[in-house]
């Protein structure tokens, strides 16, 4: 994983807030999926795709499949943090996204997630529509 690579595609700030954090005043481990996972949606958002739509207009849904999460640095409470996300790979049924949460340019956590596409009623592993991935190939670029 590349944690100095190229400049993001999308950034998404986040200030850190109590009901973040756990009892020692940090970000709980675990947060720090969900704040990619909001990145990873506004990054969709951006462009013009609505999850939610999605899952009716074409039965598709987007799932975790894995993700490897490397913790470097806590954040604490009331930091502002930027979720870095990009695109390394896009197959015809999976997307992989590099991550990574930033305080003031320093890594805090790096992480791949893979995502798979689905479909909505039955959640079997289907294939992206060909306008889908051709979007999302080009916001790759």
């Amino acid at each position: 994983m590349s944690l100095d690579s190229p400049k993001p595609r999308a950034v998404l700030p986040i200030r850190v807030y109590y009901e973040d954090t756990d009892t020692g005043g940090v970000v709980y481990y675990a947060n720090y999926l969900r704040f990619f996972e909001r990145a990873r949606t506004e990054w969709l958002r951006s462009l013009g795709v609505d999850q939610r739509e999605l899952a009716v207009r074409e039965q598709v849904m987007f799932v975790v499949k894995e993700a490897n999460v490397a913790y470097q640095r806590p954040a604490r409470l009331d930091d502002q943090i930027d979720i870095h996300t990009r695109v390394t790979n896009i197959s015809a049924a999976s997307i992989v996204f590099e991550q990574s949460a930033r305080c003031q340019a320093e890594l805090l956590v790096s992480g791949q997630i893979k995502v798979c596409v689905v479909h909505a009623a039955t959640f079997k592993p289907t294939r992206l529509s060909l306008s889908l991935r051709t979007l999302l190939e080009e916001a790759r670029k």
